[in-house]
């Protein structure tokens, strides 16, 4: 059987991977801290599961929908976007997807010929690069100079002629590092003048920690927002990953072509899960502050815990998201290892932590650990890996 030559570039995801070893280990008996998942250990609010249980009850699920999501689902997202980033979107520019990752995977695949780029700074999610080239397009990975943000000098020194887009992540995966407002104008200014289109990926917008003043895209300027296509979802500030709604809010014409891929590729997303999501973002916001006041003691528990393990190095304390990424060099070198990744592996094997190595996100010196977890099973893990070093010294 013939497959694709363009997959052979293609590496499956390393934190699901992760996940699906931890999940196995557990059961078979394991006790398993996972620290590897990406997604809050929250349940739903039940507001929004009960939405979606009256949704089933009165028989609006029995149905396909517009692809690009019902009416009053992207009604309600343009109203979101509006009141927290001050940027009015008409509902027809709002596509709604199966999760984010589905819009990204759409846009990439609209807007990228082949051996058209993409400008990825690294750090960067494990997914982007693989999306990239599954759609044709060459991942053009930008190594951050200023800790883990990228400058316009760093995009300068790896941009083409042939560079389509640039992904802004913030707050970002794996690093939790948010943007400034002056960092992102520079940025957004230079994407204009070169006329890159700037995909902003802001599924963490809502969960920013210890008063970091955060600034989105759409709130710089009206020819940067014209130049940006927005990408969030429900998943992280509602609790919601399983429920896999997502969005991208587009100039019209993209929108237009998000919308025609949807049409031929997925269909629309889950009906129940739309009016779940109508839901979250018109109901009651108590339960995501509530999420992210809790997110925040723990960044502020563990954060430290994790400073303290012996060859372990933070560049700066996250400011969102839910992710810890750490430099373990000196750690993997003390105890003999050759890798991060086997590092990780060892750790897994012997002490039950599982955590993301450093590679999947472009640099393979670091481990993302995610404090979507509960407080007991965060200091439990930072013990276990604080023995796991001092004992294998």
């Amino acid at each position: 059987m013939h497959i694709a030559k363009k997959l052979a570039r293609v590496n499956p995801s390393a934190t699901l991977a992760m996940s699906q070893k931890s999940a196995q280990l557990r059961a078979a008996g394991a006790d398993i801290i996972d620290l590897s998942v990406g997604q809050p250990d929250f349940k739903t609010p039940e507001p929004i599961a009960a939405a979606a249980i009256a949704a089933i009850s009165s028989g609006k699920t029995s149905y396909y929908t517009a692809a690009s999501g019902l009416p009053e689902l992207r009604k309600a997202i343009a109203a979101d976007i509006k009141a927290k980033k001050g940027y009015d979107y008409a509902p027809d520019q709002i596509v709604v997807t199966n999760g984010a990752k589905f819009a990204l995977y759409a846009i990439f695949t609209a807007i990228l010929d082949p051996g058209d780029g993409v400008l990825l700074p690294q750090p960067g999610w494990v997914s982007y690069t693989e999306q990239v080239r599954i759609a044709g397009g060459v991942p053009q990975e930008v190594p951050a100079s200023d800790g883990f943000k990228v400058t316009v000098d760093d995009l300068d020194a790896v941009a083409t002629k042939n560079t389509k887009a640039i992904v802004i992540n913030s707050p970002q995966n794996p690093s939790g590092t948010v943007y400034t407002r002056q960092e992102l104008t520079l940025i957004a200014n230079w994407a204009v003048r070169k006329g890159i289109l700037i995909i902003a990926d802001e599924i963490y917008s809502d969960l920013v920690y210890n008063g970091t003043d955060y600034v989105s895209m759409l709130q710089l300027d009206p020819q940067i927002s014209a130049n940006t296509v927005l990408v969030s979802g429900v998943s992280k500030s509602y609790a919601m990953t399983g429920w896999r709604i997502g969005y991208a809010a587009a100039p019209k014409k993209l929108a237009s072509a998000l919308s025609t891929i949807i049409s031929h590729a997925t269909g629309n997303a889950a009906a129940v899960s739309q009016y779940a999501a109508i839901e979250a973002y018109t109901g009651d916001q108590q339960p995501v502050e509530d999420m992210r006041q809790a997110f925040e003691k723990r960044l502020n528990t563990f954060y430290p815990l994790v400073k303290a393990i012996p060859g372990f190095k933070l560049v700066e304390k996250p400011q969102g998201a839910f992710y810890i990424f750490a430099n373990v060099r000196d750690a993997v070198n003390a105890l003999g290892y050759d890798s991060v990744d086997t590092f990780v592996a060892a750790l897994l094997d012997e002490t039950g932590v599982a955590l993301v190595p450093g590679r999947a996100f472009g640099m393979p010196d670091y481990v993302r650990l995610s404090y979507a977890k509960g407080m007991d099973d965060l200091v439990e893990a930072a013990k276990r890996i604080t023995d796991f070093v001092n004992t294998s010294n």
